[in-house]
């Protein structure tokens, strides 16, 4: 089930990008770049690097939640998930990212 990446410029004006499931919901989002071309191979690195199960890095928080992060092959961070209430409900988010990344379209929203 393919997903969308949104390419967007935030209020300081870098480029970024989130990973939406098919349902609409945030999956995965971006740091920020300079450049809409350095934004651009983000997204290729996490249509690649999410089909490795070894680049996701889930976390738990002090407050009791989990969050995931997908790390490229050098181990620098590519994006961040939400923060989820259980383990499971942080791998599920993991396996939307693996599922949808490697088939998501691109809107680019900054043109």
């Amino acid at each position: 089930m393919p997903g969308k990446f949104e390419i967007y410029k935030d209020k300081a004006g870098e480029f970024r990008f989130r990973l939406k499931a098919a349902n609409g919901q945030n999956i995965l989002s971006s740091e920020g770049y300079g450049k809409k071309a350095s934004c651009m191979n983000g997204v290729e690195s996490v249509r690649k690097n999410s089909q490795n199960p070894a680049r996701f890095e889930k976390k738990a928080t002090k407050s009791g939640k989990y969050t995931f992060c997908l790390n490229a092959s050098n181990g620098q961070v590519i994006g961040n998930s939400q923060t989820y209430k259980s383990s499971s409900g942080c791998s599920n988010g993991i396996k939307s990212v693996a599922t949808c990344a490697p088939g998501a379209s691109v809107d680019d929203q900054t043109a």
